[in-house]
């Protein structure tokens, strides 16, 4: 039987070149967006998994999320909600939780990457921690 990795992704990993300050929102963000970037950036930026290369993926990703919340406040103030606002919503929503995912920000990716942690070599199985 063959092993593959088809469809697994690899675990974020520190990198030797990972920011160690988060840089400002860029100021084309919409409000929602730039929310977001200052709510993730510092987890990111602790956990040393991007670089500058990948800014463009966090910004897509904020600028997806903060979509998601300006098309619910929108739907929100409406008395029929729009169902194409609604599908555009959705549209949204699927690109930023899969944006997500690629840095570690669903439940599901943080546990992948605790998951690459190192085991303990400890030569007694008996022994209590």
């Amino acid at each position: 039987m063959s092993i593959h990795n088809r469809g697994i992704k690899p675990a974020p990993a520190k990198d030797a070149e990972a920011l160690t300050k988060a840089p400002a929102a860029p100021s084309y963000l919409s409000a929602q967006a730039k929310a977001e970037w200052k709510r993730i950036m510092p987890r990111l930026i602790a956990r040393r998994i991007i670089t500058r290369a990948d800014l463009a993926g966090i910004e897509n990703y904020c600028t997806a999320a903060g979509a998601v919340r300006q098309i619910a406040e929108i739907i929100n103030a409406m008395p029929v909600p729009d169902l194409k606002l609604a599908g555009l919503q959705i549209r949204y929503a699927q690109t930023a939780r899969q944006l997500a995912s690629e840095y570690g920000l669903t439940p599901t990716s943080r546990a992948r990457i605790g998951s690459a942690a190192p085991e303990d070599d400890d030569d007694n199985p008996l022994a209590v921690a």
